[in-house]
């Protein structure tokens, strides 16, 4: 009961929150100017509201906008959310098709801005696709990849995206121990981090959850919470959800009259709108009861039911579907193989200049170190060149991917960091080389003082025997 009142005194602390609309012409253009890129993100993040996820066009004016400020170099974080956004406006629209497709331009720019976040974000973003399919493995593999890259990123709402859609996930597979471990996570997130997704959805998993599991007035409880917090609100999509798991949840304890109610509270919510494809499960709830009683309602709602069906399930979406789905596993799996080879190849390369750079180390020490025989200090000055680029080489090897991280494959930027460690190492060989030819200098009189004294001893020996003689 302490549980159910602290998430009433959470409503209300939020409700205000979810209830405003974003600015989006200001937030906009606070993004185009801001240069930390951690900042952009959080800028970028605080356009997502209750009315993105309710209100499709509003959803795709914000994509259209923020893509078209996008231009340039560099861009790849904002034409990501930007795609996003789009796709998500269009999978609101019941158009799956075309929300598959910005949704996969939206993983690959966020690919190539290295945002851990960002991807997160795109990837969860896609996953509501499969969701929607009831394609639960593809969901929940793509809702995990999301949930794993949100925990290494910086941004921390985005860590609450992928806990409330495992929760509803991995509840419509019967999984409930999973369902509820991320519902609560989700639930603590949003408490902590007072975040901009519905807690609402929140709400539904866990009285869905306890539904399922028998606790019958705490699963009544969630739900009303869900109700009243959305009641009276645009928010009309997340009413429905809530309506049918009421409806779904006195479906399951034979209280049919309250199944019928809130069954056909949803269907009337959504009708006439771009929701509606929203009525097939509480339609085919109708139709079940209906079946053995009332033969008119029965094909009233069974049509409601085919129509909201097809809207989403078409052979001809499917087969689209699934051939997007599979370019784009493909294309996933090409570029993993990429990169696998690519970072075996700069493995490769770091052990080739480490050997490189061994011998050319040894063979200048046995130069210096050498007591047989006098060395040209020319010799030594032109293997400290080649040490010298061996080294450098060496380096950007080793530092590349961090360069990239850090620099986004700026050139510019590349270079200026290229130039920093050359700075930093010439001046380094000019010590080493003085150090050297210094060394070898000294090396060479010893040689020659040693060959002096020795060809004065020979004289010497032959003089004295010349005078014995």
């Amino acid at each position: 009961m302490k549980k159910i009142i602290a998430l009433f005194c959470f409503i209300v602390n939020m409700q205000t929150g979810f209830a405003q609309k974003p600015n989006v012409d200001s937030i906009l253009q606070k993004v185009a100017v801001e240069k930390d890129e951690d900042k952009k993100v959080d800028l970028l993040v605080s356009l997502v509201s209750a009315e993105t996820n309710n209100n499709p066009e509003f959803t795709i004016e914000i994509g259209l906008k923020l893509l078209n400020q996008s231009k340039g170099e560099n861009k790849n974080i904002e034409i990501a959310v930007a795609y996003s956004f789009l796709g998500q406006g269009y999978r609101l629209l019941g158009n799956n098709i075309k929300a598959l497709d910005y949704h996969h331009k939206a993983i690959a720019s966020a690919e190539k801005s290295n945002n851990l976040s960002i991807l997160a974000w795109t990837e969860n973003q896609l996953a509501h696709i499969y969701k929607d399919r009831e394609e639960y493995e593809k969901a929940i593999s793509l809702y995990l990849s999301a949930a794993a890259h949100a925990d290494k990123g910086k941004n921390e709402k985005i860590k609450g995206f992928a806990p409330v859609n495992l929760g509803a996930v991995y509840l419509s597979t019967n999984n409930l121990d999973s369902s509820l471990m991320y519902s609560q996570r989700a639930y603590e997130i949003g408490v902590r981090q007072k975040a901009t997704f519905s807690i609402s959805v929140v709400f539904i998993n866990l009285g869905s959850v306890h539904s399922k599991m028998g606790n019958t007035s705490l699963a009544v409880s969630y739900f009303n919470m869900a109700i009243n917090q959305t009641l009276g609100t645009p928010n009309i999509r997340y009413l429905n959800l809530a309506y049918t798991g009421l409806a779904e949840h006195y479906k399951r304890f034979n209280q049919t009259d309250s199944c019928l109610y809130y069954a056909k509270k949803a269907i009337a919510l959504v009708n006439n709108t771009s929701f509606f494809y929203l009525s097939s499960k509480p339609a085919q709830l109708l139709t079940d009861i209906y079946e053995k009683t009332n033969c008119d309602s029965t094909l009233k709602y069974a049509k409601i039911f085919k129509t909201a069906a097809d809207s989403l399930n078409s052979s001809k979406a499917n087969q689209q579907i699934q051939l997007m789905t599979f370019d784009e596993d493909l294309r996933q799996q090409e570029m993993a193989t990429e990169k696998l080879k690519a970072e075996e190849e700069r493995k490769q390369n770091i052990q080739y200049a480490s050997i490189a750079l061994g011998i050319i180390v040894l063979l200048s020490l046995y130069l210096l170190l050498s007591r047989s025989f006098i060395t040209n200090t020319k010799l030594i000055e032109y293997f400290g060149v080649i040490a010298l680029l061996i080294v450098f080489e060496f380096l950007n090897l080793l530092l590349h991917p961090f360069l990239e991280r850090i620099t986004h494959h700026s050139p510019i930027l590349m270079l200026l960091a290229l130039v920093c460690i050359a700075a930093l190492l010439v001046p380094l060989h000019h010590k080493i080389e003085h150090w050297a030819t210094a060394k070898l200098v000294e090396k060479n009189k010893k040689i020659r003082l040693a060959a002096a004294k020795k060809t004065i001893q020979q004289l010497d020996t032959k003089v004295d025997d010349a005078k014995l003689d």
